[in-house]
């Protein structure tokens, strides 16, 4: 309750301040005052009077405020006023804060999962080969500006590859696919502990097996007519599987490896049975869909569980979770051929400006590829750019633990590598991490300005940059409580699961 109440102090008075700032930054009344308009002068005079402008913007505040505290208080009505063309906050707001999550949702969390997994592997092949690739890489990232970032991936991802599909002959050909195979290898053997032979095994398979791949995709056209397919899988559902045993439980849980093949058995099922309703399916569908296979795998692990019920449960439903996705891929890639026909895509799909194709109409799977194709480099060029801290914080936060004496009794008491760094390092490294996303969060829902304007998207960020250039202070205010109070709540979280990841915190 103090923290709360301590909360609200701070959203008052930054809210006062920020209100009074923006309110004196400007003239709100610019753009009619230099209007050649004959009702000018009456112009003005409306909107001195609705925006009650002959008001001192410290006493203006207290009119905001008494309409913001509706928007927090139950059952109160929110109004946060209306922008210098009379359209209400709370009508402008959705549609941009909708446009954001879009954006930067997908790509926190790829950040996060990347840039975690990235780090472990650093911290465990420490000062090894990939570990100095992926120093320089994390710092190049790091470095790189968001706006290069972006007119880079506009040229050599849209363009090119957009100019690759619609030429009429999208092979990669046999050049590329070699080039493409040995840095792949080179990857693969940089991650291989071991001797030198261990890791001429895994370059010769890595490269022999992602050359066979290519081949296979130039073969089968699959750029122009993509999909998984049964066989294609079922070999990716058996490789969750067995992934998701190893890292979790290790093989040596054969109920876990019972209860993760139950489970990619049934997704692998349902690939069959539901492309019916697929057909027909709406966005609450899959939800639908989703938690049912959730729920299910819920069940599976409590049947199977045994006295190790707690670690079964969760294997089963990552693998439930994680197969169900590529079923629903699957399906979004047969939507792929309508789309690229399409008179508005014309076989050039990757979007450089825009969230959507103007005109473009369609099912769930036809308009979900349109928003895909739309929001993937604004995606891929946020990533970047976050994988890199996360990718430095991961590693470093495992390296200290690493050495941490309660490690050392663990591997003294005969536990296997795995399970120490699952269980007792990665929960301890992620306190950090924690903290960090907690912040990031509020800042990315503020809008990545930069990326929305070089893709022209009309997100938060768009938002208050509009509204500061015109002193359109009820905008920029409603954006200000909604970066504040996400800032506030997910710090306010974060501190309440360090608790839940570290048992020496608690909260009192």
């Amino acid at each position: 309750m103090r923290r709360i109440l301590a909360s609200i102090l701070t959203l008052v008075v930054a809210s006062f301040i920020m209100y009074v700032l923006t309110a004196y930054s400007g003239n709100p009344l610019q753009d009619l005052q230099a209007s050649n308009a004959p009702n000018a002068q009456q112009l003005i005079g409306q909107r001195i009077e609705r925006l009650s402008l002959d008001v001192p913007p410290p006493l203006r505040w207290f009119g905001w405020a008494a309409g913001a505290a509706g928007c927090i208080v139950p059952f109160a009505t929110c109004d946060l006023g209306t922008d210098l063309n009379y359209t209400a906050v709370t009508a402008l707001l959705p549609n941009a804060a909708a446009s954001t999550v879009r954006l930067v949702s997908a790509s926190t969390i790829l950040a996060i999962i990347f840039g975690v997994i990235t780090g472990i592997v650093s911290a465990l092949r420490q000062y090894s080969a990939f570990d100095l690739g992926m120093t320089f890489v994390s710092f190049f990232l790091y470095s790189l500006p968001s706006f290069l970032a972006a007119v880079l991936l506009k040229e050599f991802v849209a363009i090119d590859f957009n100019n690759w599909l619609s030429s009429g002959d999208s092979e990669i050909g046999f050049v590329a696919t070699a080039v493409i195979a040995l840095v792949i290898a080179v990857i693969m053997q940089a991650l291989v502990a071991g001797s030198t032979r261990n890791r001429v095994i895994a370059f010769a398979i890595s490269a022999a097996a992602t050359f066979g791949m290519l081949y296979y995709l130039d073969a089968v056209d699959w750029f122009q007519r993509p999909g998984l397919g049964a066989i294609g899988l079922a070999l990716l559902i058996a490789g969750i599987v067995a992934g998701v045993t190893a890292v979790v439980s290790g093989f040596g849980n054969r109920r876990a490896l019972i209860g993760a093949g139950v489970a990619g058995v049934l997704a692998y099922v349902s690939y069959f049975v539901l492309q019916g309703l697929f057909a027909v399916s709406t966005i609450w569908t899959i939800g639908i869909l989703g938690l049912a296979t959730l729920a299910a795998c819920f069940v599976i692990g409590w049947l199977i569980g045994g006295p190790d019920r707690g670690q079964v449960i969760r294997v089963t439903m990552l693998v439930g979770f994680l197969s169900s996705l590529l079923v629903i891929a699957d399906r979004f890639l047969q939507a792929w051929p309508a789309y690229l026909a399409s008179p508005r895509i014309n076989n050039r799909p990757i979007a450089t400006v825009g969230e959507q194709t103007v005109g473009l109409t369609g099912d769930m799977w036809l308009m979900g590829l349109d928003t895909f194709t739309h929001f993937l480099l604004p995606t891929i060029s946020l990533t970047l750019i976050s994988f890199a801290g996360y990718t430095r914080y991961a590693r470093a936060g495992l390296l200290e633990v690493m050495n941490q004496d309660y490690i050392r009794t663990a591997r003294a008491k005969g536990l296997s590598e795995r399970v120490v760094v699952t269980r007792h390092a990665f929960r301890n490294m992620l306190i950090p991490i924690t903290t960090i996303v907690a912040a990031d969060i509020g800042v990315l829902l503020g809008g990545a300005l930069i990326t929305e304007r070089v893709f022209a998207i009309s997100g938060m960020g768009a938002l208050f940059n509009a509204s500061l250039g015109r002193v359109d202070v009820n905008p920029i205010m409603g954006y200000f409580l909604v970066i504040a109070i996400t800032a506030i709540l997910f710090n306010f979280l974060a501190d309440l699961s360090y608790a839940l990841l570290d048992p020496r915190v608690r909260v009192k």
